[in-house]
């Protein structure tokens, strides 16, 4: 398979403090990954790594072959990152918020038009368009956060708990358009703290803690890692068990 992303003995340190440790991941083009972790384990930190955000005290992201940091202008238009806050404008009408994301990405005139009804759709808010995201109830908002990541159709979707505090449906709707643009050739990278959606959706997770990785597999391998009987376990229990019991509050 084709490695579309790596990370290379990937570490920051703020001071004297480690947040995150040494990481080495190879991600493969086509794969869901997901990214679990208790508060504070260094997930958005890695994810904010990954975007060029965030500087690494150490260690390297590779992004399709290249070095991200020294080939940033080229290889940004390829990356979609959805973050946990949300990055819409309230002022702004709807297509005016895709408009704003995505001319960053040099597109322009038609296609541009295009683009943003074309992103509007895949999200469920074409019929909403013209009306200020002030005046969306929090899943519209978070479908329209996605609406802006996505329309300078990147390889790589990078979503950071897309669903938090939104109904049942409207995670539902998000969660079938993350598989519905893996089928479509993206690539992604999902963290949550909902178990049952990472088990539903990723081909592949990681677990992380205090800044290290300590586990990778398929939801079915991890569950070995704890009982020979999975059928017997999920994967919270797992996650629990491996991370512990204890509050994470920071």
């Amino acid at each position: 398979m084709e490695t579309i992303l790596k990370l290379t003995d990937l570490t920051k340190k703020y001071g004297n403090k480690v947040v995150v440790d040494n990481l080495n991941i190879e991600i493969q083009k086509g794969e869901i990954f997901g990214l679990l972790g208790p508060n504070g384990a260094g997930k958005s930190t890695t994810m904010n790594m990954i975007c060029n955000i965030v500087r690494p005290t150490l260690g390297s992201v590779e992004f399709m072959g290249k070095d991200f940091r020294k080939n940033k202008k080229d290889l940004s238009r390829h990356l979609g990152y959805i973050p946990q806050d949300l990055a819409i404008h309230g002022r702004l009408k709807a297509w005016e918020n895709v408009e704003l994301f995505t001319s960053l990405y040099g597109i322009k005139g038609k296609e541009l038009k295009e683009r943003i009804d074309e992103s509007l759709e895949y999200v469920g808010l074409l019929d909403r368009r013209n009306d200020y995201a002030k005046t969306f109830s929090g899943g519209m908002k978070r479908r329209l956060n996605i609406a802006c990541a996505i329309g300078h159709h990147p390889d790589l979707l990078i979503f950071d708990e897309p669903t938090v505090g939104i109904d049942p449906q409207s995670r539902n709707f998000i969660l079938e358009r993350i598989k519905k643009s893996n089928r479509n050739g993206a690539t992604v990278i999902y963290t949550s703290h909902y178990m049952e959606e990472v088990e539903a959706i990723c081909t592949r997770i990681a677990i992380m803690d205090n800044g290290k990785i300590i586990a990778t597999g398929t939801s079915e391998e991890l569950k070995k890692l704890v009982v020979e009987d999975t059928s017997s376990i999920t994967l919270e229990e797992v996650f629990l068990t491996l991370t512990g019991k204890k509050l994470r509050d920071i």
